[in-house]
């Protein structure tokens, strides 16, 4: 049986959360307009709810857009409820009194959370809402929209650009400087002070966690192109604490003291090989504990039916090929190159640029090249592999006979 405490939901306070927060904290201070765009999963909402939580009283009002009901009245009986006020009576009649409630509660500040979702009529609210409470109240509000999204698409633009007075004047309400901004996710090296966080919140479990060890190998995991679309190279907080999390309940069903490697690899490969994977549920019912990746057999051996595929198969080969690179070039090319060659090197960018260290060493033959970013990531140029075995004594990133990539020297 599982521990109560893989179930509890933990508030992290992640470099994301910091950035995240700041945007909010400073539109709230400024009561200034945002439209705040970060990756689904990121770890928006509960970073809204520790704002909240902190804030203290209604002076910050979060609600989240409604789903499938584009009337106004579904998003201000929203707000009504925030402030914990009975909705009773026609809208006509509660409406007018909305902004009054807000003026009486002392809110300062809105964010509407899943904002992506907001309709025109919702929009045309909140600036009605808004102006209601300059005119008559002097009482300014600052609203954040948070919505979710990737790559460069900006939610709601296409409204926001109407030539119509009214998205006009909704538009001028933005901050001039940062009306729409994007929160970025987490580096190879944020991922590693969260890692070390989560080793002191499993602790009693684990007295010998060392979860941050792996940082190397679960960023690589974690920003396969299946999870990582846009190919930003950035881990999302969703699938930073699905893996670990699975990988931990496992290893604590096995008895163990520490995270066991073999469990971090399945919980990867759930996310990823099997990210579209219809799971057949039969017999007896689904188990807690997966296979341990040393002993695992490969689907259909010893008559064990293999599991379903939901995913077209030439979609199947393709994230096959995508998973396992090197394998596949060894099956269908003959090659005189290093296996390493064109692998994505897991060492965050800020952290490569500050060191002023461009040489990298091969993690797989020891040979050294001077490498650049290239589209926000760094890739190992093809090269032959190293025959001589002397002593390397450049200052060069390596990850030889360790867990992570640093600078060494000799």
């Amino acid at each position: 049986m599982t521990h109560p405490l893989f179930k509890k939901e933990i508030f992290v306070e992640t470099a994301f959360a910091r950035r995240f927060q700041k945007m909010l904290q400073d539109a709230w201070d400024n009561r200034s307009w945002h439209l705040l765009v970060a990756d689904p999963g990121a770890g928006k909402t509960m970073s809204i709810r520790d704002l909240q939580k902190r804030a203290g009283g209604r002076s910050v009002l979060a609600v989240v857009a409604p789903k499938n009901n584009d009337d106004e009245q579904a998003l201000g009986d929203q707000f009504l409820a925030a402030l914990g006020l009975p909705i009773r009576g026609h809208w006509s009649t509660r409406k007018p009194k909305l902004m009054g409630h807000l003026h009486q509660y002392g809110t300062e500040f809105l964010i509407v959370d899943d904002a992506h979702d907001l309709s025109l009529e919702h929009l045309m609210l909140l600036k009605e809402v808004t102006d209601q409470g300059r005119l008559q109240y002097d009482h300014p509000l600052g609203l954040c929209l948070v919505a979710a999204g990737r790559g460069d698409t900006i939610p709601l633009k296409e409204t926001f650009d109407l030539p119509d007075p009214t998205w006009l004047q909704f538009r001028r309400r933005f901050d001039k400087l940062a009306p729409f901004c994007r929160v970025a996710s987490h580096t190879s090296e944020e991922v590693r002070d969260i890692l070390s966080t989560l080793e002191q919140e499993y602790q009693p479990l684990f007295p010998q966690l060392r979860l941050s060890q792996w940082t190397s190998s679960i960023y690589a995991w974690l920003t396969h192109p299946v999870l990582d679309p846009t190919r930003s190279g950035r881990v999302t907080m969703d699938n930073l604490m699905k893996l670990v999390v699975t990988a931990l309940e496992w290893s604590y069903l096995d008895g163990k003291t520490d995270v066991a490697p073999s469990r971090l690899k399945s919980a990867a490969e759930l996310l990823v090989l099997r990210h579209d994977t219809l799971k057949l549920i039969d017999g007896a019912g689904p188990t807690t504990l997966a296979p341990d990746q040393t002993s695992a057999e490969e689907p259909g051996v010893n008559g064990k039916e293999p599991e379903r595929q939901t995913a077209p198969e030439k979609e199947q080969q393709n994230t096959a090929k995508t998973v396992e690179p090197a394998k596949e070039q060894v099956q269908t090319k003959t090659s005189p190159n290093c296996t390493f060659s064109g692998e994505q090197v897991p060492i965050d960018l800020k952290r490569f640029t500050d060191s002023g260290i461009n040489l990298v060493e091969c993690p797989r033959c020891g040979r050294m090249r001077s490498l650049s970013p290239s589209k926000g990531v760094l890739r190992f140029k093809a090269h032959t592999p190293r025959k001589q075995q002397t002593p390397l004594t450049e200052k060069r990133w390596s990850a030889t006979g360790k867990t992570d990539w640093s600078v060494v020297e000799g």
